[in-house]
């Protein structure tokens, strides 16, 4: 019996596949009518993107999308890109690439499968039900060859899932550990409950943050779906303005984009806002998943305490409880998130390198860094603000 054979196709606009193909690969759970697990990773996210003009050209993020098929149906697909440069990645190798020009190589352009500008765990291999180890297997070897055909240096897949590292490593990928802060729902009726399982010390800062911040002389409203207006946006534009401006000099995701999400994907937003009166003074932008609620950008035009604080993880864990969700992903970086009841959590990525003696230099390094973040989310666990028994005097 011959095996099936596999046409991969090489895509510069999701224009070229069906929403229906892409999403029966990338969220199938989404059949029963619920919301995809990750919602990164559906063609309306990726092509909001791409629509807006926040990848392409002048962006140093080029669409390749790579499409698997086998017998005329799509079974696996992932949203790669040729890259210019290593922003907006959140797992970085700056350094690898300094080290391979002081050397007289080419870094760049390379390849990356991820979601542009989101530090957000989820599948990289977008695979139909029934299909991973080919659809994985297939899209792999499609991308490091359009690697090697064009002489490009590398392929890096960030943010992926441990089965993925798994079967990636099996086939010749490098994997790599990063860690992040997530807050875990273990079952909480409300945010009291959460708070009964913190040490009286740090339950008590929480209440006083809280206060400190609901006392900021407005109110605190949650928006999604419908009541998301226009007029939201042209206010959080300008909130993301400010912190893109501060973090990374230019901001990432265009105008458009934010007009965009107004028309496709309000139901996947949840804005968090503080109000003085009618004007926004800040507001935290997340993302809903069936299970998991994604921070994804704050901003404000004025300082008040405590208000990041309470719009980005504390409104983010009482959504999250209300919902039934079992986690929260406040983004990349920030220890300070620990005493807030976020824990470190490893994250995932995979690197194939083209020249062999930089791969191999590469690997040693990842074999220990793999050791010191295992070392560092172990310590960083026992200084969480948990109680470490359940006796502890009120």
């Amino acid at each position: 019996m011959s095996e099936t054979q596999i046409e991969l196709n090489v895509l510069t606009t999701l224009d070229q596949v069906s929403a229906q193909d892409w999403d029966a690969c990338a969220c199938p759970e989404t059949a029963d009518g619920g919301r995809a697990i990750d919602p990164f990773t559906t063609h309306r996210f990726l092509k909001a993107i791409e629509d807006s003009g926040s990848v392409g050209p002048g962006t140093g993020w080029q669409p390749r999308y790579l499409v698997a098929r086998a017998d005329g149906e799509v079974i696996a697909c992932a949203p790669l890109y040729a890259k210019g440069h290593s922003q907006g990645e959140y797992i970085f190798d700056h350094n690898w690439a300094h080290a391979f020009e002081r050397a007289g190589g080419s870094y760049y352009p390379k390849l990356q499968i991820a979601v542009p500008f989101t530090p957000a765990t989820g599948r990289r291999f977008l695979t139909r039900p029934g299909h991973f180890e080919t659809g994985i297997a297939a899209l792999v070897q499609g991308a490091v060859q359009l690697a090697t055909q064009n002489d490009l240096s590398s392929l890096h897949v960030t943010f992926c899932t441990e089965a993925e590292v798994a079967a990636g490593a099996e086939i010749g990928l490098m994997p790599r550990t990063g860690q992040q802060f997530h807050w875990l729902n273990r079952g909480y009726a409300d945010f009291d409950a959460f708070l009964a399982d913190l040490s009286s010390r740090k339950r008590k800062n929480i209440r006083k943050e809280r206060a400190t911040a609901q006392a900021f002389g407005g109110d605190i409203v949650e928006l999604t779906g419908d009541a998301i207006r226009p007029h939201h946006w042209d206010a959080f534009w300008a909130f993301y303005q400010d912190t893109g401006a501060r973090k990374w000099g230019t901001p990432y995701l265009t105008r458009r984009f934010f007009h965009i999400a107004q028309e496709r994907l309000r139901d996947d937003i949840l804005l968090v806002f503080a109000m003085d009166g009618d004007r926004p003074v800040a507001g935290a932008l997340n993302v809903i998943g069936r299970d998991t609620l994604f921070g994804r950008y704050w901003g404000c035009v004025e300082d008040h305490p405590c208000l990041h604080f309470e719009l980005c993880y504390y409104r983010a864990i009482d959504y999250a409880i209300a919902h039934g969700m079992r986690r929260v992903e406040a983004g990349a970086q920030g220890e300070h998130k620990l005493a807030r009841g976020y824990l470190p959590t490893p994250t995932h990525s995979l690197h194939w390198i083209a020249d062999p003696g930089f791969a191999s230099a590469v690997g040693e390094y990842l074999d220990a860094e793999r050791a010191a973040v295992d070392d560092e989310i172990e310590v960083l666990t026992g200084y969480g603000p948990f109680r470490k028994t359940t006796s502890e005097d009120e």
